[in-house]
């Protein structure tokens, strides 16, 4: 599946370490989500310096992406001004792109090709990260979960 625009990305996070994903039930975790310039995907085990890097085989979250429309849309609905998109703890942060239907799709993104695998789901810790209503507002466009298919840079749009 090719876009008739390129995706566009406005927004790119690692974390080194879980601060949700393993913690059910339990207080989440203190990892930074660190904003940087590019990010190297590696085909078929994740992004370099992410939790998810080699977390194991054929991982259908080897990178995450969320929309900037979903994120403006939170802000808008729930008035939250000081919390950046980093809250969602999604690597890569688009424009333009309807992520649902590239779920089961192949697609391309700055030379890099990518597996949609499903929705990121949303969770509880979306009400502590972002607003105690995000869980709910969230299903249906919690971003997306990918496998990279190919090895290549993502960088910031410029």
């Amino acid at each position: 599946m090719s876009p008739a625009q390129p995706i566009q990305i406005v927004h790119l996070y690692i974390s080194p370490a879980h601060n949700f994903f393993g913690h059910h039930g339990l207080a989440a975790g203190e990892a930074a989500t660190v904003e940087v310039p590019e990010v190297r995907c590696i085909a078929g085990r994740g992004i370099e310096g992410d939790r998810f890097f080699d977390h194991k085989e054929d991982y259908k979250g080897q990178i995450t992406f969320f929309a900037w429309e979903v994120y403006e849309s939170l802000v808008r609905q729930y008035g939250v001004s000081e919390k950046s998109p980093a809250v969602f703890r999604r690597n890569a942060i688009t424009r333009g792109v309807d992520l649902n239907a590239l779920i089961g799709a192949t697609f391309e993104i700055q030379g890099v090709r990518f597996q949609g695998t499903e929705e990121c789901r949303p969770c509880q810790w979306m009400n502590q990260a972002f607003h105690p209503e995000a869980e709910v507002a969230l299903k249906g466009r919690g971003g997306l979960r990918a496998r990279i298919l190919t090895d290549g840079i993502l960088k910031l749009i410029a």
